[in-house]
């Protein structure tokens, strides 16, 4: 599955919770500052799975995680919702 993760960087105290969770190093901690002067998360490649480690683990709850199922093994791609997703068993 791929995913994609959208974080309100004007929201975000950069506290770098969700950088240190990422397994796939997806996210690091900008070096501009956002308008309430804190250097907020923000994404940095398309290797997301989709996991939500990040969006567990924000205090702000300011990250959501899309994901879309892999086409190539035969499942038909469609977008999901935002938030925490449970997979069927």
């Amino acid at each position: 599955m791929a995913g994609k993760i959208v974080i309100d960087t004007e929201r975000c105290k950069g506290c770098g919770l969700c950088v240190t969770v990422c397994p796939k190093n997806c996210i690091v901690i900008s070096k501009q500052s956002n308008k309430n002067g804190y250097f907020p998360a923000e994404v940095t490649n398309a290797d997301c799975t989709g996991c939500c480690s990040c969006a567990i683990i924000c205090p702000e709850a300011i990250i959501k995680v899309f994901r879309e199922e892999d086409a190539a093994v035969g499942k038909p791609s469609k977008k999901s919702k935002p938030g925490l997703i449970k997979e069927k068993a």
